[in-house]
């Protein structure tokens, strides 16, 4: 078991795109609270924790379970976070305690409409407003699923939109030049 952390302050997916989280509000206080009395839990308990400077405790995590998979460990993600999906395998499964849920490769497919190599492309097309991620306009979630799941990756489409619906075409051509996702957890 491990613990991780956000760092305090900006992290790297900042500098790739200004308005990352700009609009989101600051932590409560009622949580923030509860910041200090969970570390001198977690201390407690002897449980390794982690806090990079500059990094997400997405992207570490997500490093983290990469490795284990690479190991051959299985893996289980304590998480709510739609994004981590992406690295959803038969090794690495996220657990949600809020609701109970467990998913797996056949989960994310059944929630999203896409597996979780499509979801980074699925999150680009739809934004995320947590994230403060911009939208393709005229892309709701069936169409993005349905035209990743026809045509393959993003680059795909943006490379090829003639198959695609003239919506669908039209708004991703005029919105290709969008900053990258930094949701891209690499």
């Amino acid at each position: 078991i491990a613990v991780i952390f956000d760092p305090r302050g900006k992290t790297f997916r900042h500098a790739l795109d200004a308005n990352y989280k700009a609009n989101r509000p600051p932590v409560p206080p009622e949580l923030a609270d509860q910041f200090e009395p969970i570390r001198t839990l977690v201390d407690g308990l002897g449980l390794p924790m982690l806090q990079i400077d500059g990094v997400e405790a997405d992207d570490v995590i997500g490093t983290l379970a990469k490795q284990a998979e690479a190991a051959g460990w299985k893996t289980v993600i304590v998480t709510g976070d739609k994004d981590m999906a992406q690295i959803v395998s038969d090794q690495v499964l996220l657990y949600d305690t809020m609701k109970d849920k467990r998913m797996d490769p056949v989960g994310v497919v059944e929630k999203f409409g896409v597996g979780p190599e499509r979801i980074i492309d699925l999150l680009a097309l739809l934004g995320d407003t947590p994230d403060n991620l911009p939208r393709v306009p005229q892309v709701g979630p069936n169409t993005a699923a349905k035209s990743l799941n026809a045509h393959g990756a993003l680059h795909s489409l943006l490379a090829n939109p003639a198959p695609l619906r003239r919506t669908l075409g039209d708004s991703l051509r005029d919105h290709h030049s969008q900053p990258p996702n930094p949701h891209h957890h690499h």
